[in-house]
């Protein structure tokens, strides 16, 4: 979750699966996150059905659906994941990694805390439900 680190020689793999015809999961390597490197955006747009493996997270006992794609994270030796490669297309996004200290507030912006608009949702949900047009008022 970005707040422990890795055990010392220790890194995660980022597994991507969607269900394929027969309904099990196919896992595909996106990539690496580590210490060093404790965030990265994965396209996985490109991503071709049928191209991955039978990764362990597949005998996992997971009510299947059709439809629900799942992300894994598989920490294990630093020098096993040297070995892999990630499926094409998978390639990391150019779009920069942020931590924590690098958002800090500048005074012509404005944040608001994500469970004020949490809050805002929820109550607005359940006027929506009481009422579907109060909004017009």
């Amino acid at each position: 979750m970005g707040t422990i680190p890795f055990p010392e020689g220790m890194e995660g793999s980022v597994y991507f699966s969607y269900p394929v015809s027969n309904g099990m999961p196919m896992w595909q390597l996106l990539g690496f996150v580590a210490n060093g490197k404790p965030s990265a955006i994965f396209k996985i747009s490109g991503l071709k059905s049928g191209e991955g493996s039978q990764h362990p997270f597949g005998a996992m006992t997971i009510v299947r659906t059709p439809s629900v794609a799942q992300i894994g994270i598989s920490v294990e030796l630093s020098d096993s994941m040297a070995q892999q490669t990630p499926v094409d297309n998978a390639a990391v996004s150019s779009v920069d990694s942020f931590t924590q200290a690098q958002m800090t507030p500048s005074p012509s912006e404005m944040f608001i805390p994500a469970n004020v608009v949490l809050k805002w949702y929820e109550n607005f949900q359940r006027r929506l439900a009481q009422n579907p047009l109060f909004w017009k008022t």
